[in-house]
């Protein structure tokens, strides 16, 4: 007899994989969990530690080809049914032919669909269609450019970006931090923001955003989470996000604002 009622449990419910590579330096898994339902779990690997901080350099070292095979080979004992790199600046630096070539060389490793962050990006300005967005980045001014070429190489025309300059420690950035930034770059036109970095938190400020600009706030983690939970046939969860909840999309939009004369504009954003 089984006092503790074990038996009638049925063991536990079965569970669906996504492999999840992060470079080196990752400390938001907790985040990327928040999107997560309850029938997926995440496994996470990571890129080998080199001693670069935050910068292009960084960014190509942490996509080669042979360091996101080794990463995705890790992961097939276990076989998720989807692989995504969660990383901005390591899957838009080769533009996007080089977005798509790592998603090759990770499907060919693991047999298995394969999503980028910064493929989850353009994936979602397209769910939504954006054609203007504003920009908020960690990164010093010539990642935060990389980025900016990337998205217009999309069609997409960004309106405003704000930039923080960091090249260490992104994932202590308080949210009022990100909220500032997030106010100076939708200060012109846009149909959406994007908040750059999946090491850069954002899941607890989306809804605040969303609510105060009048648009739809997107973040790498959640472009991520929300790309590689479709290529499921499931759908992330988060409160009043606008990307993950259709029926919330029916707002109004932000209405134009005057852009700031070159004299007043502030070092740290465009």
């Amino acid at each position: 007899m089984d006092t503790l009622g074990i038996s009638f449990l049925g063991g536990p419910r079965p569970q669906r994989g996504v492999g999840v590579v992060a470079p080196f330096d990752f400390a938001l898994d907790r985040e990327l969990w928040r999107w997560i339902p309850d029938e997926v779990s995440l496994h996470l690997t990571r890129t080998p530690y080199v001693p670069v901080e935050v910068s292009l350099d960084l960014a190509r070292l942490v996509s080669e080809h042979a360091t996101l095979v080794d990463a995705v080979r890790t992961l097939t004992a276990i076989t998720p049914e989807v692989v995504a790199y969660a990383c901005t600046s390591g899957s838009f630096v080769g533009g996007i032919a080089g977005e798509q070539a790592m998603c090759a060389a990770m499907t060919g490793a693991g047999a298995v669909p394969s999503v980028t962050t910064s493929g989850a990006l353009l994936e979602a300005l397209t769910e939504l269609g954006v054609r203007r967005v504003a920009l908020v980045t960690p990164y010093t001014v010539s990642v935060t450019r990389a980025l900016e070429d990337y998205v217009a190489e999309a069609g997409v025309m960004v309106t405003g970006c704000a930039y923080m300059g960091l090249t260490r420690h992104i994932w202590k950035v308080p949210y009022r931090q990100v909220v500032d930034m997030a106010h100076r770059a939708a200060r012109g036109r846009a149909d959406a923001l994007f908040i750059s970095c999946t090491n850069l938190p954002t899941y607890d400020v989306i809804p605040q955003l969303e609510a105060e600009l009048r648009i739809p706030v997107i973040s790498a983690n959640q472009v991520t989470m929300w790309a590689a939970l479709r290529r499921l046939g499931t759908r992330a969860v988060g409160p009043y996000q606008l990307l993950i909840d259709t029926a919330a999309r029916s707002g109004p939009v932000l209405p134009q604002v005057p852009e700031l004369p070159d004299e007043e504009q502030q070092e740290g954003w465009t």
